[in-house]
């Protein structure tokens, strides 16, 4: 087995000092993660990584990167010793990415970036090695860490790059550079950090900064910034491919939400495409194209990744559907949960309920009868100066509009529910943790219930709660 570092390589890549000889097959930034023969990167963020050199070697470590020997740490440890842990770290990342021939595509955008990422990680790894992020590792230590892992030999390699304030995304693209930088999608998230949405898109266009010569920039033609992601494009002289309902290059014809799945037509490159998504969602479906996009751009196959991207499931709290079992020996009482608990804004969230809107749920198996389409609401925060009209104008969308109940959950959230009409109006609660004790009435037998809401209003707790009414299984059983 080719090691993934060895220490002359990693002391080449930092300028580091090692006393001993080794090899690492993986890089650790977690020693509860940490597998046997890692490279431990001893990070500084909540907690100072030095605290956990000793557990790490000793759980196999193969070495650790550190600024200085930690007093419990032998001194005939394998350590490589730097000025900054940090920068080692994109050190590692900038030297992976120049030692590989592997075509590599960027991704950012307000919704969907990590959705999108494992879209374009399930069809490339049919193609070819394809190696991608982990997570939502899209920060200023994620992208670097996502490179470091990076093996020499691989084919393709998927980068997701966030941010949440101007100037983040620029540096992070020029580690990675791009072959290929695609653009989800411009909404208002991050708008505290921002003036407005064109703010948001000049930063989001920089993840265009980092192409190599000749790359090319996968675009949303819909949107209304979408000129300002062009001609950003143009001055860097990169070749433009554009994806949404009103392009021409890759144009989604119809997308038609049937139960489970999610249909699709498009056009690109002179060619009919129709697929379909195991998952419901207008969003998803746009970016499916946009992936297709991507695929063809990297060299790829678009025809297979269209065949490919249906074995594609949301990660964990982006849409994941579940059937809820509230009792194993009554057939059919259930109820179905649609986890969306990560993040959200006013577009991610009105996709979430049009998902919601199409979805069928059962009469007669629970103590109400008729069963419900649910929505459970948590704050969407980082909205900036507009953020309560953003919250209680949703009261307007359409696709709320044929919900049966609404409970929300927050001081934000509350706009939207004293906005509510009296009949779709449910709990209210200062904080998510309230709406716990409370599950087993909010949510019945029959019901299709969404959990919605960024992810530091913590109404994962609420989806937790509700897992725990019955036996939890995947919704395609």
């Amino acid at each position: 087995m080719i090691p993934l570092w060895t220490s002359a390589e990693a002391v080449a890549a930092t300028g580091g000092k090692s006393q001993h000889d080794w090899a690492a097959n993986g890089v650790s930034i977690d020693t509860r993660t940490l597998a046997q023969g890692d490279l431990f990167v001893a990070l500084t963020d909540m907690r100072d990584g030095h605290d956990f050199v000793a557990h790490a070697l000793n759980k196999g470590a193969a070495a650790a990167l550190v600024t200085h020997r930690p007093k419990d740490v032998p001194k005939d440890a394998p350590l490589l010793v730097v000025h900054d842990v940090l920068a080692a770290l994109g050190a590692l990342g900038r030297a992976a990415r120049a030692r590989t021939d592997a075509k590599v595509a960027a991704i950012t955008g307000s919704v969907g970036k990590t959705s999108t990422k494992e879209m374009l990680r399930a069809v490339l790894e049919k193609q070819g090695k394809c190696h991608a992020a982990e997570a939502s590792y899209n920060n200023h230590w994620g992208v670097p860490l996502t490179l470091a892992r990076m093996p020499a030999d691989t084919d393709f390699v998927v980068i997701e790059i966030g941010m949440s304030n101007p100037g983040e995304i620029t540096p992070l693209s020029q580690m990675a550079r791009p072959h290929v930088a695609m653009v989800t999608t411009v909404a208002a998230a991050h708008l505290a950090s921002f003036q407005n949405l064109a703010g948001i898109a000049q930063e989001k266009a920089c993840i265009m900064d980092g192409l190599v010569d000749g790359g090319i920039a996968v675009l949303n033609g819909d949107i209304a910034t979408t000129g300002i992601l062009q001609d950003h494009a143009d001055r860097l002289g990169a070749t433009k491919v554009m994806f949404g309902e009103t392009a021409t290059d890759w144009t989604v014809a119809s997308v038609r939400i049937s139960g489970d799945v999610t249909v699709i037509k498009a056009r690109g490159r002179g060619e009919d495409y129709l697929f379909k998504l195991s998952v419901p969602g207008r969003h998803f479906a746009m970016n499916a194209v946009g992936v297709l996009a991507v695929a063809e751009a990297l060299g790829a196959d678009p025809v297979a990744a269209s065949l490919d991207i249906a074995s594609w499931v949301p990660p964990a709290g982006r849409g994941t559907r579940e059937v809820i079992v509230t009792d194993m020996a009554n057939d059919g009482e259930s109820l179905e949960l649609l986890d969306d608990a990560f993040n959200a804004n006013p577009t991610s969230l009105a996709a979430s309920l049009e998902v919601l809107a199409a979805s069928a749920p059962t009469d007669s198996v629970g103590r109400i009868v008729k069963g419900r389409r649910i929505a459970i609401l948590g704050d969407m925060l980082e909205l900036g100066r507009d953020e309560v009209a953003m919250h209680r104008d949703m009261a307007h969308n359409a696709h709320l509009k044929t919900l049966d109940l609404i409970h929300c959950a927050g001081p934000l959230m509350r706009h939207l529910w004293e906005a509510l009409p009296d009949a779709q109006r449910g709990n209210w609660a200062a904080t998510a943790a309230e709406l716990v004790s409370k599950a087993p009435r909010l949510v019945d037998a029959g019901d299709v219930v969404l959990v919605k809401g960024s992810k530091g209003s913590k109404v994962s707790v609420v989806v937790d709660a509700i897992r725990k009414l019955g036996h939890r299984r995947p919704k395609e059983e």
